[in-house]
């Protein structure tokens, strides 16, 4: 296990320069002569010309199609919850009970 790392690296050196072939220079030919061109040097220039005749107005175009109708809008929000109502009136004071009895239980024995 020592020198499989050793081994691997020599085995990889190896097979790589194996297939290094020296590079075969070839001198490049000579350049040919620029060539020469006669180019003509232009005179001098003309009168300016006669002005153009006016242009004649176009026709005014059609009117357009009219546009599709829009979406309905979305629903509104609910509103908020409205506030308290004013107190009401107080009542007139009643009568007193005449002959009422009222009987209360006796609570239930603990057990």
């Amino acid at each position: 296990m020592k020198f499989s790392i050793l081994v691997a690296a020599t085995f990889a050196a190896l097979a790589l320069s194996a297939c290094d072939r020296p590079t075969v220079v070839v001198p490049a030919a000579a350049p040919a002569p620029p060539a020469v061109v006669a180019v003509p040097v232009p005179g001098p220039a003309g009168p300016q010309g006669a002005p153009g005749a006016p242009a004649e107005k176009g026709d005014t175009g059609a009117t357009g199609a009219t546009g599709a109708t829009g979406s309905t809008g979305s629903a509104g929000s609910t509103g908020s919850t409205g506030m308290t109502g004013a107190e009401g009136a107080k009542g007139d004071k009643g009568k007193t009970g005449g002959d009422t009895i009222v009987v209360v239980p006796a609570p239930p024995p603990q057990r």
